[in-house]
């Protein structure tokens, strides 16, 4: 789950600087099709594509269907939500994640672990404001808020149903099949944007951000998360997330973006007392 939360901070920095050349359909039917190819290949030359693994096939289409809808749902609330507002949004996720895992799989939230939860959303809450009081008061729940915020509740519930619904499947696999289920939703969703790209005239960078967001911010991620959800509580899992922010913050400054505030600091420390806590648990 750390090179989960270290994968997708990449995601963030590189997405921004694509996010206007291409549909948010159109961008995210090419990444789960680049690697469903991808994990697909992996997975039949390491044996682990077998017909068991097939059975009930409508199990892919709901995990390929909620991870899906959240990255839909997050581009159509960023078209009107601020990336901070949004940002602040998705720290309701390890939350959320907690509820779920109790009503699927009655896992037990405790109390070290909700304080956990509380000080990594604090924390990671810190970082998004970049530790000033005037920009934490701007924030506001408009429609790009509340559209974005029905996303993250389908990615929490994503995080119980993969323990859920897995039937002994290698998690290369099981991402396959998600893959292959979600490219289906895209495509059938974003067709007139796929329809409507013109693929050839696309600049370099979209390219550069479309192929490391299909590869290590989708392909990688994927099974990494499918392998941790089956191993750890979902609130746990979630919890990860709350060092995305920092992980950004170190991905801006290696692309030459600058650094932010000492203050930061602050918030950084807070999400990383959290994971101590989350870890020592564990031990």
């Amino acid at each position: 789950m750390l090179a989960f939360s270290a994968l997708v901070a990449g995601s963030f920095s590189l997405g921004t600087q694509v996010a206007n050349e291409i549909a948010p359909a159109a961008l995210n039917a090419a990444r789960f099709a680049i690697a469903a190819v991808v994990i697909g290949v992996f997975a039949a030359a390491t044996g682990k594509v077998t017909r068991a693994a097939f059975a009930a096939p409508w199990r892919y289409l709901v995990l390929g269907g909620l991870f899906a809808a959240y990255f839909v749902l997050m581009f159509e609330g960023l078209k009107t939500a601020k990336a901070v507002s949004a940002a602040a949004v998705f720290t309701l996720t390890p939350i959320l994640s907690a509820l779920f895992g109790y009503w699927l799989l009655r896992q037990i939230t405790t109390r070290r672990m909700a304080a956990a939860l509380a000080v990594g959303a604090a924390g990671a809450l810190w970082v998004i404001f970049d530790g000033d009081w005037q920009t934490a008061k701007v924030f506001h729940i408009g429609k790009g808020e509340a559209v974005y915020f029905v996303g993250c509740v389908a990615h929490a519930v994503y995080t119980p149903m993969v323990r859920r619904l897995n039937r002994g499947e290698p998690a290369v696999m099981f991402t396959f099949g998600m893959l292959l289920a979600g490219c289906l939703v895209l495509v059938l969703f974003g067709w007139n944007d796929i329809r409507a790209t013109d693929w050839g005239a696309l600049p370099p960078i979209v390219w550069v951000g479309l192929f490391y967001l299909a590869i290590f911010a989708s392909a990688a991620t994927f099974v990494l998360l499918q392998f941790a959800t089956l191993r750890l509580p979902s609130a746990k899992v979630m919890a990860y997330t709350y060092l995305t922010p920092s992980w950004v913050i170190l991905w801006e400054i290696a692309l030459g973006h600058g650094a932010p505030n000492g203050l930061v600091l602050v918030g950084i420390t807070m999400t990383v007392v959290a994971l101590v806590l989350l870890l020592e648990q564990e031990a």
